[in-house]
């Protein structure tokens, strides 16, 4: 009996890794957090298979559930939204299984950042204006952030930001960011991407407050901010120049 962690992706049911699908295919128990994973990605699941949304559970309400399925021998499915290295509560899970001898495998997902850049139609770094990108959220109920990460110490460099569950303090990363990328930096608000109803806003650190104001979303968004996000010609990657020497070109 093994218990799979499976990266959801971000919302529609077929950004669903083959690996991923394969996995709820075989799993006779299949554990979702039906909050942020929608129901038709159960689609994949057996059709006598135990289904059970984790929304409303504790984790040791989680737990106990591994160890049923333990005791009877029955492989596990655990769908999570995104992929399973950010942001997922998969640690505290695996601690719980190894306490039991519960083995586990992880199956990765489309992380939310990739799923928005898509949807705007963007490349994240763009070379000569930003090679990097930061994954990071702000304080929150669940988790607060240790205080070396703050968001003017990343903004001081002038990466990517890919804010994650933080659409509920947009006026202050509105007013941390402003002061080191300006106020006609640009910033998207993309909301359940790839979801049927996902919603995209667009607008500058000056008036995406504004925008949410009239188009207002509660969760589920991530919040992406930098020059990047602009479009604008940045130098061509010397990957495909004709001068750049590599050993798969003569």
């Amino acid at each position: 009996m093994t218990v799979h962690f499976i990266g959801a992706g971000p919302g529609a049911a077929d950004l669903l890794t083959i690996r991923g699908r394969d996995i709820l295919a075989s799993c006779p128990v299949c554990l979702y957090a039906g909050s942020i994973v929608p129901p038709d990605m159960l689609q994949y699941c057996p059709d006598n298979a135990r289904l059970v949304d984790t929304a409303p559970m504790s984790l040791d309400e989680i737990e106990a559930e591994y160890v049923r399925a333990h005791k009877a021998g029955q492989d596990v499915a655990r769908l999570h939204s995104g992929d399973l290295s950010i942001y997922s509560a998969v640690a505290e899970q695996i601690r719980r299984l190894e306490h039991n001898a519960i083995p586990w495998t992880m199956t990765p997902g489309v992380p939310a950042f990739a799923a928005a850049a898509s949807v705007l139609g963007r490349e994240l770094t763009v070379p000569g204006v930003a090679q990097s990108l930061v994954l990071t959220r702000v304080n929150g109920r669940a988790s607060a952030m240790p205080e070396r990460e703050k968001l003017e110490s990343f903004a001081a460099t002038g990466v990517t930001l890919a804010i994650h569950l933080a659409v509920h303090a947009l006026g202050r990363i509105v007013a941390e960011l402003t002061p080191f990328y300006g106020p006609q930096c640009p910033v998207a608000i993309v909301a359940r991407a790839s979801w049927p109803d996902q919603i995209v806003l667009h607008g500058t650190l000056e008036s995406i407050e504004k925008e949410l104001e009239q188009n207002p979303i509660e969760r589920t968004a991530l919040v992406l901010v930098g020059p990047a996000l602009a479009g604008i010609a940045g130098r061509e990657s010397a990957l495909y120049d004709p001068d750049y020497r590599r050993r798969f070109r003569s």
